[in-house]
């Protein structure tokens, strides 16, 4: 049986950075074990979820797993997965950010200044119910949190209160001083009706308890941004999959920080591995990472392992973090191929430092085979990606690239 290390670094992709020489923060990195896997394997440039189109991570990650995503379950009952909620039948599940609103409740920050950990800000929010309906509130990475609604007559057909995010197709780039949306229905059922009213009550009241929190005063007094209210995103009904081993008949492990990427793990039916230090933020670990997928693909025949921090260096537009990062992933996956595995790296979508934010641009994607002999010296980088062999791909095509390699 063919073994499996499966890398996705978030947001890896870029664009050439004036102050880099006109390279990509990837290009400029210093990557000789990534170099080495370019030069022995194979490369190629994919484009996710098709040209032209801006990949979204929850979307993205179904489609290079093989599946389809319209049949698979939204970001909101994903995060939820992840945190740890058993979902049920007829639950609707959100994601929500902590952010920082004013007194006339337009958005400040959309993440309350990246707030390290909600957990002591959500917690008497747990719980709540309203005419039938209890919320279930659980802190994921950071700043994130997982939503559940959960009672009888639910719909998925409700708007979004964060101003990026009216729908999930209406994005709006520049927030910043917008009013926080009012939750509205998508359709004329009674169904969307209540539960949009139930969950802008319960927004309401989680702004009056956030915003009286003793520990908003002392982040005041500190010159932090105040965490008070809750911006969702991405309702979504409770679906199950296909697991990962019925579609392939591998068994697999998830190496992840972050509760959205642990939720596509569980979801798929993939053992979640505890690693310590993998927070999913920039301190994460990624040492122990590609340690912790060193020791357990002899147990699995796939091994998902995915890597956050390159992302939010591409969303801070920090290109020189983004590369030192980049150095440290390739630091960290020094004689990964003494495994014996087939190895992947990639990205799910491209985060240009210049402008914060994914984009439709086409991402490097590597395949190494155990006994690959050293070509042609090979840079890993997008550039360099686009002369490969695996030539332009698209990331319904990966996969089935990867086991048949």
């Amino acid at each position: 049986m063919k073994k499996y290390i499966f890398i996705i670094c978030d947001g890896l992709g870029d664009l050439p950075i004036p102050e880099l020489g006109n390279k990509t923060p990837l290009e400029a990195a210093q990557t000789p074990n990534l170099d080495r896997l370019a030069s022995c394997g194979e490369t190629g440039l994919m484009y996710v979820l098709g040209k032209g189109v801006r990949p979204n991570s929850d979307d993205a990650h179904w489609v290079l797993f093989g599946y389809n995503p319209n049949d698979c379950p939204k970001r909101g009952p994903i995060e939820a997965a992840g945190v740890g909620i058993k979902l049920q039948e007829g639950d609707i599940a959100i994601r929500a950010n902590l952010a920082t609103v004013d007194e006339d409740l337009k958005v400040i920050d959309r993440r309350a200044g990246r707030i390290e950990n909600n957990s002591d800000f959500i917690r008497d929010l747990d719980g709540t119910e309203i005419e039938g309906v209890k919320f279930i509130l659980k802190p994921g990475t950071g700043y994130r949190a997982a939503l559940v609604m959960r009672g009888e007559g639910l719909s998925d057909k409700i708007s979004n209160s964060d101003v990026h995010y009216v729908t999930e197709d209406n994005i709006v780039k520049h927030w910043e001083g917008l009013s926080v949306n009012v939750i509205k229905p998508l359709d004329d059922s009674p169904q969307a009706k209540f539960t949009a009213e139930i969950l802008q009550k319960f927004l309401e009241i989680a702004h009056q308890k956030l915003d009286q929190n003793p520990l908003n005063k002392k982040r005041e007094e500190q010159g932090q941004l105040k965490a008070n209210y809750l911006l969702t995103r991405g309702p979504g009904y409770f679906k199950k999959l296909a697991t990962f081993r019925e579609k392939y008949n591998l068994s697999s492990c998830c190496i992840a920080g972050a509760g959205l990427y642990k939720g596509l793990g569980v979801l798929m039916g993939m053992d979640l591995i505890d690693v310590p230090g993998a927070t999913g933020m920039l301190d994460t670990n990624v040492e122990a990472k590609i340690q912790a997928a060193k020791e357990e693909i002899s147990k699995y025949d796939f091994v998902f392992v995915h890597i956050k921090p390159t992302d939010i260096f591409g969303e801070n537009g920090d290109f020189l973090g983004k590369k030192d990062f980049i150095e440290k992933i390739d630091r960290a996956i020094d004689s990964l191929e003494d495994t014996g595995a087939t190895i992947c790296v990639t990205a799910d979508h491209a985060t240009p430092c210049a402008t914060k934010d994914h984009s439709a641009d086409p991402v490097p994607v590597l395949i190494f085979k155990p006994g690959g002999t050293n070509g042609q010296a090979v840079k890993f980088g997008e550039n360099e990606s686009a002369k490969g062999s695996l030539g332009i791909i698209e990331g319904k095509d990966l996969l089935k690239i990867l086991l048949h390699s």
